[in-house]
């Protein structure tokens, strides 16, 4: 079960990064991809065989839209409820080597909240569930603690420091997020993360330079190199939301912290050669990579 985190991304190829100051800057076909964060999560589940559920506010719109037609083709089984603010947008500019720059437009209300008799039949039949960190999928956590269900979160480019993500980050077993946020403070980060909250291990993705897995039973952060991209790189958009998918069906197959890391590096690093988050690991192509 996945909630939240649903919307739209325009993707504007540059030249370079940071983009020059002038007025104006000819770009290549500007495209748009639905998806974000959440929906890249539960398209990934579900091409890796996953049964994936996912719950999010969309708005009546030609946006809400283009994410249901993606995720119904993806296979994905997407309950949806209707945010009078519209449905997400994102803008992101790729480089030639596929880095990205994203500006998020996190136009949610404060008071938005998901009813309880929504989310909470899904929740009673989950095996795991994953928070996006949009606002209203905090207030999930006293349900799914009361049922004892794994909760897992991306915290994205957090600096251990900003309010809006610590709930996240402290009340989830397994916690994800992107080393650059941190910068150098990224292990003392993740080890503030174990020790107050409840998480099991914590993961730290690094893009190119691998991924970083601190656990319970290590104070260091232990370092997993990155998967070598099975074509050349395209576009970065969605590679931290693959690393989560192949990461959790590692995780949901029984396999060891250590090697759901590799499996979550292996999707990321597939994700990578296509633009827009659609190039997605199957079942077949990960299971080959088992060891």
């Amino acid at each position: 079960m996945i909630v939240g985190g649903s919307g739209v991304d325009t993707v504007v190829r540059v030249d370079s990064l940071p983009v020059p100051l002038v007025d104006s800057v000819g770009v290549g076909p500007i495209r748009e991809w639905p998806g974000h964060t959440g929906g890249n999560v539960a398209l990934g589940c579900r091409a890796l065989g996953l049964d994936v559920t996912f719950l999010d506010f969309i708005g009546d719109d030609w946006p809400g839209r283009q994410v249901q037609d993606r995720l119904a083709a993806g296979g994905v089984a997407f309950e949806t409820l209707i945010s009078p603010a519209g449905t997400r947008r994102a803008v992101n500019l790729v480089d030639p080597s596929g880095r990205r720059m994203s500006f998020y437009d996190a136009r949610d209300p404060a008071e938005l909240r998901m009813p309880r008799d929504v989310y909470l039949p899904h929740l009673r039949r989950a095996r795991h569930v994953h928070l996006s960190i949009v606002n209203f999928a905090r207030f999930l956590y006293d349900d799914i603690e009361a049922l004892g269900v794994p909760v897992s979160t991306d915290l994205h480019d957090w600096d251990g420091l900003d309010d809006h993500h610590r709930e996240f980050a402290l009340r989830s077993d397994l916690v994800f997020l992107s080393a650059a946020g941190a910068g150098e403070r990224i292990a003392s980060v993740m080890r503030e993360i174990l020790r107050e909250g409840r998480a099991e291990a914590v993961i730290a993705t690094a893009g190119a330079g691998g991924s970083y897995l601190l656990t319970r039973d290590s104070s260091t952060p232990r370092p997993v190199p990155a998967s070598v991209p099975p074509a050349p790189v395209v576009d970065s958009n969605g590679a931290g939301d693959a690393y989560v998918c192949g990461f959790l069906y590692g995780r949901l197959a029984g396999r060891d912290l250590q090697e759901c890391a590799r499996l979550g590096a292996l999707a990321g690093a597939r994700a990578c050669t296509g633009e827009g988050s659609t190039e997605l690991i199957g079942q077949a192509e990960i299971l080959a990579a088992q060891v």
